[in-house]
């Protein structure tokens, strides 16, 4: 079985602030995308929050049914070069 290779490359604020906003403003934000660039990433992990802020609808999801489904659910409706993946654990996000 082929395993994933893992690459952590992150970058935050010391108070631990999310604000992509203000992430923009930090000194060597270019050298950071210059180096996630050259990494040929074929996917990109982000949480609920960042994701929130940069790919998701404005708003969260509410659900019309709210029974658990008590299953793990994944859905890949095309291939790609490329994969955006937000860990939801709550699915409020809306796309």
């Amino acid at each position: 079985m082929n395993r994933p290779y893992i690459i952590s490359h992150m970058m935050t604020s010391l108070v631990g602030r999310i604000d992509c906003g203000m992430t923009a403003k930090l000194p060597g934000v270019e050298e950071y995308y210059a180096a996630l660039n050259k990494l040929n990433l074929i996917a990109t992990l982000s949480g609920r929050v960042t994701a929130q802020l940069e790919m998701a609808k404005k708003g969260e999801f509410e659900a019309k049914n709210k029974e658990p489904l008590n299953a793990e659910k994944f859905s890949k409706k095309i291939s790609a070069k490329e994969y955006s993946i937000a860990v939801d654990t709550k699915g409020s996000l809306l796309w």
